[in-house]
């Protein structure tokens, strides 16, 4: 029997970490709710990724996933940003592990391809093709775009995974 399991995607940022969140039963999809945590840019640090953790406690709290998959960081070529969006990153993935989820982790190119079909591709293509996996859904900003195709990302990758479970317990 299906059940109807509901994911939260995070984009992790410092400045804007987005949130989106979807069902999914079977292969439907269905959009729940999205967003975007922000941090004061004037505050140090160490309260900047406390306010990161606590809105995204709150988004948690608020709407019960029961998956979270979070985008893996690149390196760019400013390493002060690189070890900053990591140190967000990592709050990214404390909040939903903290709250007992399982965590998956997925490459942007590999977010690009379950959502657009390909690996590269436009935030406007991604938005797009959210409009049309998900005709409800709403999101205000890239980074809540983003989140929302985390999230779908995992969805096809979930059932890819269940799948060969299934197979491989026959198989056994």
């Amino acid at each position: 029997m299906t059940e109807t399991i509901r994911i939260i995607g995070i984009d992790p940022g410092l400045r804007r970490t987005g949130w989106g969140i979807i069902e999914t039963l079977g292969n439907s999809l269905r959009f729940v709710a999205s967003g975007t945590v922000t941090s004061d840019g004037e505050m140090d640090l160490a309260s900047r990724l406390c306010q990161l953790h606590d809105g995204l406690a709150d988004v948690v709290h608020a709407h019960q996933p029961h998956e979270a998959a979070v985008e893996q960081t690149f390196v760019n070529k400013d390493a002060v940003a690189t070890l900053k969006l990591g140190q967000a990153r990592g709050i990214a993935m404390l909040v939903p592990a903290r709250a007992g989820l399982p965590v998956s982790e997925y490459a942007p190119n590999a977010v690009k391809k379950a959502v657009i079909g390909v690996g590269h591709g436009e935030k406007q293509q991604i938005h797009m093709m959210l409009k049309i996996l998900m005709p409800k859904a709403t999101f205000t900003g890239n980074d809540a775009a983003d989140a929302l195709a985390i999230a779908i990302c995992h969805a096809h990758h979930r059932s890819g995974q269940r799948l060969r479970q299934i197979v491989a317990a026959k198989a056994g």
